[in-house]
């Protein structure tokens, strides 16, 4: 069974949502929260399998809950889910970290196909949505990763699999000094910020294994 949190600021919104996930028989809404800070107080409580949300919540929002949840788990699937689907903002959530995006102009049973994908450990976008989006998102990825050099790409994938940066040191015989440097070259190569983003862009490109909680 594939455990949801259901993230809309919308309650019948949100309570017709539920029940055409649960009706798919292989999906649990676990819990349900109508804004970011509520939503994050769940997910800390119970995790899920995948967090559903929509961009457009009271508070923080929806791309600031995306940054939230990964900064406390790297490895988190989170799929937006939202009337906002501009290209700007596809890119945005699926370069911050989100496993994928899902336009609520879409067949209801996108939804659900989503969500199991996700689940699975795919990227997912509706078929409304321009599949460029994430043919470029792909291709952006494979150049970025391509430009690292060798020992770059070692650090990288260290660091990705969850290693400090004396972990990373003790491993390839390097220092410290070495190892802080080559980090600040790699999220600059990468165009990555957090480790959360790191990690995610590792996990997309098959270069570490999904570890299941």
């Amino acid at each position: 069974m594939i455990r949801v949190l259901l993230v809309d600021d919308h309650p019948v919104v949100r309570s017709g949502y539920h029940r055409l996930l649960e009706q798919a028989g292989d999906i649990a809404v676990i819990a349900e929260a109508g804004s970011a800070e509520a939503a994050y107080t769940a997910f800390v409580a119970e995790p899920p399998d995948v967090c559903v949300s929509d961009l457009s919540l009271p508070g923080i929002g929806g791309l600031e809950l995306l940054h939230k949840i990964l900064a406390r788990d790297k490895r988190a699937k989170i799929l937006i889910f939202s009337m906002y689907d501009s290209a700007q903002l596809v890119r945005r959530a699926l370069d911050g970290g989100a496993s994928g995006f899902v336009s609520k102009n879409a067949s209801p049973d996108s939804l659900v196909a989503a969500v199991r994908a996700v689940h699975a450990g795919q990227r997912y976008l509706s078929a409304d949505l321009s599949p460029t989006l994430l043919k470029h998102s792909i291709d952006d990825e494979a150049a970025r990763l391509a430009s690292l050099s060798q020992r770059e790409f070692e650090i990288f994938r260290l660091l990705a699999d969850g290693r400090s940066l004396a972990e990373c040191a003790q491993v390839l015989n390097l220092s410290l000094k070495t190892i802080a440097n080559n980090q600040t070259h790699i999220k600059e190569k990468l165009d990555v910020s957090t480790s959360a983003a790191l990690v995610h862009l590792a996990l997309r490109n098959g270069l570490i294994g999904r570890r299941e909680p």
